[in-house]
Parts: C-alpha cells; sequence; structure tokens
C-alpha cells in the first residue's frame, strides 16, 4: 500500500525526501482514480528503497492539493529535490508512470 501524504507530513515526506517522490492525487469518488491507484500500490513495492511513492486524497487534504493547483484528478506528480520535475493527469498506463520515475532516479 503507497505512503499516505497529508497537508500534515506533506513537507516531510515529500519536499524534504532524499529520493525521488511520485505523489498520486486521487479521491474515493473518482473513478479513473480507482483504475490508477492499484498501479501506484505496486509502483510502491517495486520501487522501495529507491523512491517513495504515495497517494494524497484529495477531498481530505485541500491545502496540499491548492498548493500544486490541482484541478484534476488522478494528477500525479514526479517531485525530485522538493522540486515538480513532471507530471502526468488521467487514467495512464504503468509503463508510462514508470518510466517518467526511472528517468528521475
Amino acid at each position: 500500500m503507497a505512503v499516505e501524504i497529508t497537508d500534515a507530513n506533506f513537507d516531510e515526506l515529500v519536499l524534504k525526501a532524499d529520493k525521488p517522490v511520485v505523489v498520486d492525487f486521487w479521491a474515493a469518488w473518482c473513478g479513473p482514480c480507482r483504475m490508477v491507484g492499484p498501479i501506484i500500490d505496486e509502483m510502491h513495492e517495486e520501487y522501495q528503497g529507491k523512491a517513495i511513492v504515495g497517494k494524497v486524497d484529495v477531498d481530505q487534504n485541500p491545502g496540499v492539493s491548492a498548493k500544486f493547483g490541482v484541478r484534476n484528478i488522478p494528477t500525479i506528480l514526479f517531485i525530485k529535490n522538493g522540486e515538480v520535475v513532471d507530471k502526468s493527469v488521467g487514467a495512464v498506463p504503468k509503463t508510462q508512470l514508470t518510466a517518467k520515475l526511472d528517468v528521475i532516479l
């Protein structure tokens, strides 16, 4: 299961991370989010020790969602050294997400 990222722990887990971070902005009511969710969980397992893979529930964490201007979900941000270096919006195949992550590793 991917790391649960919240408004409260975002800075610590994401901005101060010593590894690249993949952040999936999602909501329980979002159909495409439910398709991407299992991919994010798989990536969490596969990239353990190399990258942090987590999820932000936009309904529970409006602060960080607003900070990054997330208007459509799922939005997946790729963050390195506290900076957004890539992003993906909508339901996309796992190969597309892993390719983006592999570039920043």
